[in-house]
């Protein structure tokens, strides 16, 4: 007999038709003789009750698997999540905000860069990084660009015209070459999402990758990657420590050794954190908005033994772009082609990670996909070079400005560089063709 209920391969539903054949089995018994052919009363009274113990059923499976991270969903996941410290994060509050020229010199162009600052008034001002550049000039003073909180949670749900300046430190570093134009900033619609909480699948991700231990790479990364802002983080350890592959990893005894490696009693230990991170998000704490520096190294400290250190480095964030000619069907948009294949290339390109290689494959898909295109030709990926020295550790080539790959080559990134599509400029030169 099939065993139902819990058991060792887990829950085991059991069907209706197995609850209704035990109800006759029951009958039978009782009622000796008992007519339980399709048109007796007692067998409808039967399929009734068996159709309710088959909900009952299916719900003692729902609470049964509402006890696992990998399983659970809604409110049972949330309190899972508690119950080992990590709750489920509110997102961020977004908008529009209209962004105006004032005086703008004849024939000059200005650039709002991605990531401005742009605060509400007041003395605990909120604070909204810009999700694109804006260009502006005397034919064209007004542009709308849309904006996302630098923290989570409902404060950021501000009303109309509330966000009213750019930060000005942010426009003293940023800013300063204006002349005698001015940026003025608005939000003709009040922002909203900040109320929200996380997605399940989010949310259970982050779980099933909760570090248990205090000091291992998984909960440095961890902590890093628990920064908003923060993509992705890799760590170098000169002397294994936060190896796993070296055999003493997780057999450090704190008064004697440095994790793998031999140190005098005193001398400081370092390790890098190499991090990726949102360009929304500044490195450097700027006006009201903490920096990624120093809000990452505030969150490592709280993981990580006395004496050893973590040396917070930015990662090289390389600009990708391609070179081709685009062959379209006759009747075809190309501009509405060409804007098509830009976010599918923004999409792919943003789920790669540090390290993470660009697929001329890839690329190609994200062109051919695209309805109304029938080939595209003469394809070279293009990428910006590295900050040369900016990683503490490995060795950074000398590149050009826009290298320039050959048709069919991928590019290579290195361990500490992270891709990010380049949509405009020189980086992006597709010619769109008629076939």
């Amino acid at each position: 007999m099939t065993d139902f209920g819990v058991t060792p391969g887990g829950f085991v539903l059991k069907p209706v038709d197995a609850i209704l054949a035990e109800s006759f089995d029951r009958a039978r018994q009782v009622f000796p003789g008992a007519d339980l052919t399709s048109t007796s009363a007692l067998r409808k009274i039967l399929e009734t009750a068996a159709a309710e113990d088959g909900e009952v059923w299916k719900r003692l499976e729902d609470l049964y698997y509402q006890n696992f991270v990998s399983t659970a969903v809604g409110d049972a996941l949330g309190l899972l999540g508690e119950d080992i410290g990590l709750e489920r994060a509110q997102l961020f509050s977004s908008g529009t905000v209209s962004v105006t020229v004032v005086n703008p010199a004849e024939g000059r162009t200005y650039v709002l860069p991605e990531g401005a600052v742009l605060v509400t008034a007041g003395s605990s001002p909120r604070a909204f990084g810009t999700v694109a550049p804006v260009t502006l000039d005397n034919r064209v003073p007004t542009a709308d660009v849309g904006v996302v909180a630098f923290e989570p949670g409902p404060d950021g749900d501000v009303g109309i015209r509330a966000i009213d300046r750019i930060d000005p430190t942010y426009a003293s570093i940023y800013l300063a070459d204006l002349g005698a134009a001015s940026l003025k900033v608005t939000n003709e619609a009040p922002l909203a999402g900040g109320t929200d909480m996380e997605a399940d699948e989010s949310y259970r991700g982050r779980l099933l990758g909760f570090a248990r231990n205090l000091w291992t790479v998984e909960s440095v990364a961890q902590a890093a990657l628990g920064v908003s802002g923060v993509i992705d983080v890799v760590l170098s350890d000169p002397l294994g420590g936060v190896d796993v592959s070296q055999s003493y990893f997780d057999l450090f005894n704190f008064g004697q050794r440095a994790f793998s490696s031999e140190r005098r009693a005193g001398e400081p230990y370092f390790f890098s954190v190499v991090v990726a991170h949102d360009f929304r998000w500044p490195w450097q704490t700027t006006g009201p908005v903490p920096g990624i520096f120093e809000r990452v190294g505030a969150a490592v400290d709280a993981v990580r033994p006395i004496g050893i250190h973590a040396n917070i480095v930015e990662a090289d964030h390389i600009e990708v772009g391609v070179r081709a000619t685009l062959v379209i069907a006759p009747g075809s948009d190309g501009v509405a082609l060409l804007s098509s294949v830009r976010q599918r290339l923004a999409a792919d390109i943003a789920g790669l990670r540090l390290g993470g290689d660009v697929l001329y494959s890839q690329v190609v898909r994200a062109f051919v996909e695209q309805p109304g295109v029938l080939d595209v030709q003469g394809l070279h990926l293009r990428r910006s070079p590295a900050a040369f020295g900016r990683i503490t550790f490995g060795d950074v080539p000398f590149q050009e400005v826009l290298a320039e790959a050959a048709v069919g080559e991928n590019l290579a990134m290195g361990p500490t560089e992270l891709a990010r599509f380049a949509a405009g400029g020189d980086a992006f030169d597709v010619t769109v063709v008629t076939g």
